[in-house]
């Protein structure tokens, strides 16, 4: 696989800034927004697509007479499950086997691809998070189904399929509640990967105070939790929460 220098992975002109919204919470622009979703799509594994021509036949002989160890599902059944065509689930198909011929991914595999991208930081922590969160099945790897449908969510999901998709990632034991220590590791972990390479620098207390933020405007009844009605409702009802809660904030 082709990495990326880290000059291009790392543009502290445009592409930190991300990041150093989602830690302050301030709203993103919209061109760091677009940035951050050219970015998520060549930072997942297995997801470089190319212009090539795409010989119908032959991909979807591989559906039907797959040599892998894992067979996917059929085109038909995964487009019913997401907001891809065929022509682009084809071409993410073919990418993704042929990084991946065993047609599952491992999190020692995940880890590593993102290592890359990030080799001044520790993305460890977080690519463990975002590994749990595509791992549907809780089975250790990640198939092409989960990739696609956690794919279509984050990239074409309605509002509110994205923030229950970010509620899902922040709520690590998946107990259906978020404590200010789930957050909190999650925020460390974007952090650890990326926080000290932006512009300005990040003070190390700067996820602690962003959890804090976060949960004096959705931890409506003050438990000390935040469940997924209060995440919603808040998000949606906060413009400025809602900037700095988008999905493709918190996976860049």
């Amino acid at each position: 696989m082709k990495m990326k220098s880290r000059e291009e992975s790392l543009n502290t002109s445009g592409e930190c800034d991300g990041s150093n919204d989602l830690l302050t919470g301030n709203p993103p622009s919209g061109q760091s927004r677009k940035n951050m979703k050219q970015r998520f799509l060549k930072l997942l594994p297995c997801c470089h697509v190319d212009s090539t021509p795409v010989r119908q036949n032959s991909i979807e002989e591989d559906f039907e007479l797959a040599t892998v160890c894992y067979r996917p599902d059929s085109l038909e059944k995964m487009m019913e499950q997401t907001k891809f065509s065929k022509t682009e689930l084809q071409i993410l198909y073919r990418s993704f086997k042929n990084e991946c011929p065993s047609g599952l991914v491992n999190e020692e595999t995940f880890k590593l691809i993102y290592s890359h991208f990030f080799p001044h930081g520790d993305s460890s922590a977080y690519a463990h998070f975002l590994f749990e969160a595509f791992d549907r099945h809780k089975n250790g790897a990640i198939s092409f189904e989960d990739f696609v449908v956690g794919l279509s969510i984050i990239l074409r999901g309605t509002v509110t399929d994205r923030l229950c998709w970010a509620f899902s990632l922040y709520d690590l034991n998946k107990d259906g509640c978020i404590t200010k220590e789930e957050m909190n590791d999650i925020m460390k972990s974007i952090y650890d990967m990326m926080g000290k390479y932006t512009h300005p620098c990040m003070k190390d207390s700067a996820p602690r105070e962003h959890v804090e933020s976060f949960f004096q405007k959705m931890d409506r009844n003050n438990d000390g939790v935040v469940t997924m009605e209060e995440f919603l409702e808040s998000c949606q009802k906060d413009e400025a929460l809602m900037e700095s809660m988008q999905m493709l904030d918190h996976v860049i």
